[in-house]
């Protein structure tokens, strides 16, 4: 009767999620605290724990990434990296992911890309690169910065004192494992996609455009120019500001003693990791409108602030879903699939990767299913290790960022497949999600 009871539970979790992901948007927060409604009211399951801090980190984070785009701080950031990356044409394919890899490094989010994509594209077209290989090694390379970024959502949930920090896990250990994982799996992508597909002139679908005059070549090298040719004039200053914001937070991170200290219980105690970032980052957004005399309404009506916000929503109410179900079969799932998973713990990073493509988010994933790792006593360190898994929703591809991708390679290289995952993005996804998970795991033996 109580197996019977836990598989309905999970049904109803897995057809939110699945509803929640169909609506879109916040649909996924609405749907996901439906689910917990359920799952409390009907089921009378002790309801779970918010992901308060995560939800604030996010907004912090949010807010000083707004700044930046009304000061122009953002378009000043992809006008200088587009310079660099027209100067090194015949290392697109290398320089164009690692780029994007470092914006959402920087911002916390994938969706910073955007502005990238078109110029990667570009210079790929022009210079008769096959678009699909840079593309498809930037869309993955973005998402993958999210699993390493001191600012992200998904490494706020990841160290929070609820799931790895609980275990001595912390920002510094983070960045640490992930970050060059992280670099390596996108060059050994990038190595790999560029002999993939046929070059640019051979493929039958642009030669088809060139034929129509969809595409002409010789006026593909006249349209060739930088984007933003007047920038704002102070939007460099707001980048300084929003870097020294990240450099805080980095530099806390690696070094903890430096975080302000309050005696606790008759302990003197540094303050948490995600008070530190939620403090930092909202000065820091402060410091941005002030010095790039930005507009705080021109910041609340940007797009970053909106993606930020559906973001918020989405992993509150999929996140306490989640938190509910687990914490309220603790038992039952310590009881049946402990000594599964701990006889082989790396099977925890297929079930990461398989419910990040339902949740669309590596926040929303680290939050519903890493505490279910902490129960199984599955070592920290492996944990850490799969923190890459998150990023599987590459798999199909109707993610933002892929979409975006594919609508903005005119060529028509960077598509879906007749079969639907037979798309641009699964190989370098794979590569990228595999190649990082065994070296951050190499990485934790060497150094831990």
């Amino acid at each position: 009767m109580a197996t019977t009871l836990i598989i309905l539970q999970l049904l109803i979790v897995f057809g939110f999620i699945f509803i929640g992901a169909r609506v879109g948007g916040i649909g996924m927060g609405i749907y996901g605290m439906v689910g917990t409604f359920l799952l409390v009211f009907v089921f009378g399951l002790a309801p779970g724990k918010a992901p308060i801090d995560v939800m604030m980190i996010i907004v912090s984070v949010i807010v000083a990434a707004s700044a930046l785009q009304a000061t122009g701080g953002l378009d000043y950031l992809v006008g200088v990296t587009g310079k660099f990356l027209r100067k090194h044409p015949s290392q697109i394919t290398y320089y164009g992911p690692l780029a994007c890899w470092i914006f959402c490094l920087l911002a916390g989010t994938a969706h910073t890309c955007y502005s990238l994509l078109p110029i990667i594209s570009e210079i790929a077209q022009a210079n008769k690169i096959r678009p699909e290989r840079p593309l498809s090694v930037s869309v993955i390379a973005a998402s993958l910065g999210i699993t390493g970024s001191p600012v992200s959502a998904a490494t706020a949930a990841i160290i929070s004192t609820d799931i790895l920090g609980l275990k001595g896990i912390d920002l510094a250990d983070v960045m640490i494992v992930c970050i060059p994982a992280s670099f390596v799996a996108i060059l050994v992508a990038a190595f790999v996609q560029n002999r993939i597909g046929k070059e640019l002139e051979d493929d039958p679908i642009y030669q088809a455009k060139v034929a129509s005059g969809e595409i002409n070549p010789e006026e593909e090298q006249k349209r060739m120019q930088q984007i933003n040719a007047n920038p704002n004039p102070r939007a460099k200053y707001s980048v300084y500001a929003f870097l020294l914001g990240v450099a805080l937070v980095v530099t806390f991170g690696l070094f903890p003693q430096l975080k302000p200290h309050h005696m606790v219980d008759g302990v003197m105690t540094p303050i948490a990791t995600s008070e530190m970032i939620e403090i930092v980052m909202m000065s820091a957004a402060a410091l941005i409108l002030l010095v790039g005399k930005g507009n705080v309404a021109t910041a609340a009506k940007g797009t970053v602030f909106a993606a930020g916000m559906n973001a918020m929503v989405s992993i509150f109410g999929i996140a306490w879903m989640g938190d509910t179900f687990f914490n309220g079969n603790k038992d039952f799932f310590v009881t049946h699939l402990a000594d599964w998973v701990q006889a082989a713990p790396f099977l925890f990073a297929v079930i990461l990767f398989i419910m990040s493509i339902m949740l669309f988010s590596q926040a929303a994933t680290v939050r519903t299913i890493y505490p279910l790792g902490v129960l199984l006593g599955i070592n920290p360190l492996y944990l850490l290790a799969m923190f890459p898994a998150c990023n599987g929703y590459f798999f199909m591809p109707n993610y933002p960022t892929e979409v975006a991708a594919i609508n903005f390679d005119r060529t028509g290289t960077t598509r879906i497949g007749r079969y639907v995952i037979n798309h641009s993005f699964q190989l370098s996804g794979f590569i990228t999600t595999i190649v990082s998970i065994a070296l951050a795991f190499l990485i934790t033996q060497l150094f831990y």
